[in-house]
């Protein structure tokens, strides 16, 4: 028997997931987690659809049953080493025929328990869009560039405080450089979804920590209800000397290919200036990579101050420190943050 399951229940049994939806469906977004054995490839999906829309239902069923009759048993092979002890959840896009017809050929062939996610991947993709609706209580940690805010981020995660590394989700470092050393960026829908996992396993009726980004990071978005309340949040502004920074930047930039710090400092070129850009390339091309990290915070610490005064002003903290040492400037930050609040 296959039984229905909505999206809180799955979340409560932590059962493995089946997404059936076409690979192009699922490289576009998918829960995390979830595994793929696609119905149909994607080609065979748009024919069977156009069947469906302009011939008639009938023909498009009668298609795909011919499409998936010499899958069965790899259907079944797969879905086995996704759920070796034979309970498992099984999702499309709507809850529709796919997951049902899936779940039932799973359920006839001695899986022991069988679940079909309620409105699938749709419903999903509803739940995680109102969740950023919650009303979070959150920190801000800002900082001019090279601060090292997202050591601080990871480091206060390690410590069991309940904080979110937003770069690390979007997998960019929100700058003209913030590509280098990184995979490919996620789709929006994707870094929706994955943002959403991360904060699920947090109470959200407790404190959260974030690092201070701009509403775009790289390619992707802060969901705007989030973003919105990032912005009259607490913000713990780290003021740390420029030289330090600077040395900071050399540490974590000076390994990639010059060629791949020429095209970042190309992109800024517009907002850098002409004078500022030829001589960041030149001190780039002497290999003199602290002189460069200085030319670049020129830039990046008069736009970050533009993106400071978005914040209430009443509710940013200044936080004087002489140097990048995480730990450090993570105890300054919790200090600071206990005696505002005391909690």
């Amino acid at each position: 028997m296959v039984h229905e399951i909505n999206f809180a229940g799955f979340l409560d049994r932590d059962l493995p997931l089946i997404d059936v939806r076409s690979p192009g469906e699922y490289a576009k977004g998918h829960i995390p987690g979830a595994v793929n054995i696609p119905l149909f490839s994607d080609t065979e999906r748009a024919h069977v659809g156009t069947l469906y829309t302009q011939v008639s239902r009938e023909k498009a069923m009668e298609a795909g049953y011919a499409l998936v009759n010499p899958k069965l048993e790899t259907f079944l092979i797969k879905s086995r080493e996704v759920a070796p002890d034979g309970k498992v959840a099984v999702h499309c896009w709507r809850g529709g025929m796919r997951s049902q017809a899936f779940a039932r050929h799973l359920d006839e062939h001695g899986f022991e328990e069988v679940f079909c996610l309620t409105g699938g991947y749709k419903a999903y993709r509803n739940h995680i869009l109102d969740f950023f609706n919650s009303p979070f209580k959150l920190n801000i940690l800002g900082g001019y560039t090279g601060s090292g805010k997202t050591k601080i981020i990871r480091y206060l995660m390690e410590k069991g405080y309940q904080a979110v590394d937003l770069e690390e989700v979007a997998r960019h470092k929100g700058s003209a450089f913030g590509a280098l050393g990184q995979e490919l960026q996620p789709s929006q829908e994707q870094f929706e979804n994955d943002l959403f996992d991360a904060f699920r396993k947090l109470d959200v009726s407790l404190p959260i920590w974030l690092e201070d980004e701009s509403h775009n990071i790289g390619g992707v978005t802060i969901p705007l209800n989030l973003y919105q309340r990032m912005l009259p949040s607490p913000v713990y502004f780290l003021e740390i000397p420029r030289e330090a920074r600077a040395e900071n930047l050399v540490e974590e930039y000076a390994l990639f290919a010059p060629e791949l710090l020429a095209e970042a400092i190309t992109r800024i070129s517009r907002r850098l200036g002409g004078q500022n850009t030829k001589t960041a390339l030149h001190y780039l091309g002497n290999r003199d990579f602290y002189e460069l990290a200085l030319v670049i915070l020129t830039y990046y610490d008069k736009a970050y101050l533009k993106g400071l005064r978005l914040h209430d002003p009443g509710q940013v903290f200044p936080i004087r420190g002489d140097s990048t040492d995480t730990v450090k400037n993570a105890n300054i930050i919790l200090i600071t943050y206990v005696k505002l609040f005391g909690n």
